[in-house]
């Protein structure tokens, strides 16, 4: 059974830093292409990023295009978020997913921008 838990998340001041990481199991992780969506207080699921099986191509929506950073460590299943430059507006639950639209996700991880 496919299995994703994000850790990582907490209370940040604007312009803070902050690094989610995702602990994969139980699927093909590195022959699966990953991303990243969050969930904003009263809004839908947003695809954040994408990164290739490989790691070797990402995508980012654009509000968030130059300050956040997806990796992976397939050796060690784990996927990540770098997020530089975080603002107010970058508050939600973060998920890791194996589909743009969150259909298979973790349970989430807060993260709160807020000062």
């Amino acid at each position: 059974e496919a299995q994703l838990v994000e850790s990582g998340g907490g209370l940040v001041q604007p312009g803070g830093s902050l690094r989610l990481s995702c602990a994969a199991s139980g699927f093909g992780f590195s022959t699966t292409t990953m991303y990243w969506v969050r969930q904003a207080p009263g809004k839908g699921l947003e695809w954040v990023s994408i990164i290739t099986n490989d790691g070797g191509d990402t995508y980012y929506t654009d509000s968030v295009r130059g300050r956040f950073t997806a990796s992976r460590d397939n050796a060690k299943n784990t996927l990540y978020l770098q997020m530089n430059s975080l603002k107010t507006e970058d508050t939600a639950v973060y998920y890791c997913a194996t589909d743009p639209v969150g259909t298979r996700r973790g349970q989430g991880t807060q993260v709160t921008v807020s000062s």
